[in-house]
């Protein structure tokens, strides 16, 4: 299954058919469709498992934490989406951005949807240990694995455009390549004497060799004519042709003329495109043509092992994309409420989200 396929289980087609995901972002098709149903899944996941965390404290806190979980996603990825964008114009990638934000929706659909999965099991230990600090700690565990998760899903999809050419600029090679038409023919005389298959070299019949004669010997007129031949003006006996077949048997089978193939034009490893017969495999080149690996694009030719540097900002992204999570994150608290104070829609900006997590497991 590679299509996009009217389902609300978007997450289930992202697991199954991750490479059906990455085509269609290559392609850039209905990435509008796409992104909505991700976003809208996001969503749902994240409001049930908020509403999960704020259990702890009221009804009134599951409800706002319901709001502000999902909130607090989006609102990270408005402010880091225009960086990931300019990162990847900056140095030659070409991606769009509606492809830059389906792939950064896959990571939070991916995200979203295994903190939703986690959510029986922090339910089910508030509702057996009830301690604030530990079901903190867990919920907070939970929530960086399922990041973790997405975010491995996002430099999977970056690494697939990376292979399909869209993080490097376009070379002079590929726009010669986009110039050329894959199925125009060319002249037989401009053919490399490797691009022809062998199997045509060896279908040539080879020439006749004619049996020396005798100088001297005597050709009679009948002969001559029975053979269609013509003595040379030295005596020598020149090269007789087959025998007239007699009265009811077969003529000898002669050998087919041997037309030269139309050609056309192959992607090469290196140099110009291959010029190989019109009915030769698709994606195959010649003997004698160094084949690409399969999936290799032209933009990678020649370049093995090479990381553009699109993807090694991806990596300094992603952190800068935890960062400023955690600090909205603490900012829009509280999350879960603390059972010793009241409901509160926001507390104040004191202390920083990381002294936290180290004050709690210090309590702990």
């Amino acid at each position: 299954m590679s299509g996009d396929r009217p389902s609300p289980l978007v997450i289930e087609r992202i697991l199954r058919d991750r490479q059906g995901i990455w085509q269609q972002i290559v392609a850039e098709r209905d990435l509008n469709a796409l992104t909505g149903r991700m976003l809208v899944s996001s969503a749902v996941a994240l409001a049930c498992y908020g509403a999960v965390l704020g259990a702890f404290h009221s009804a009134l806190m599951a409800l706002t934490s319901a709001v502000k979980l999902p909130l607090l996603f989006l609102v990270t990825l408005v402010i880091c989406l225009p960086t990931l964008y300019l990162f990847n114009l900056v140095f030659g990638a070409r991606l769009s951005v509606r492809q830059s934000v389906a792939l950064v929706m896959v990571a939070i659909t991916v995200t979203s949807m295994l903190a939703v999965a986690f959510a029986p099991i922090s339910l089910f230990f508030l509702i057996t240990a009830p301690d604030y600090g530990f079901f903190k700690l867990l919920n907070v565990a939970i929530l960086t694995l399922s990041a973790v998760v997405g975010l491995r899903f996002l430099t999977g999809g970056m690494q697939v455009l990376n292979e399909h050419g869209l993080l490097a600029p376009a070379t002079a090679g590929q726009a010669a390549n986009a110039a050329t038409p894959a199925a125009q023919a060319v002249p037989a005389q401009a053919v490399p004497a490797q691009a022809v298959p062998a199997s045509v070299e060896a279908a040539q019949p080879a020439p006749a060799v004619a049996e020396p004669v005798p100088a001297g010997a005597a050709v009679s007129g009948a002969a001559v004519a029975a053979n269609g031949s013509t003595p040379a003006a030295d005596g020598s006996a020149p090269a007789t042709t087959q025998p007239a077949p007699a009265a009811g048997q077969p003529a000898p089978a002669q050998p087919a003329p041997v037309t030269q193939p139309a050609l056309v034009a192959q992607p090469a490893f290196v140099g110009q495109p291959a010029l190989v017969p019109a009915g030769y495999p698709a994606g195959m080149l010649p003997p004698g043509y160094p084949q690409r690996p399969w999936g290799t694009p032209p933009a990678r030719r020649g370049e093995p092992g090479q990381r553009p540097a699109s993807m090694t900002l991806l990596y300094i992204w992603i952190l800068l994309f935890g960062f400023v999570g955690t600090q909205l994150a603490w900012t829009l608290r509280p999350f879960f409420g603390d059972p010793g104070q009241g409901f509160a829609l926001f507390r104040s900006i004191d202390g920083n989200f990381y002294a936290e997590i180290l004050r709690t497991i210090g309590n702990l």
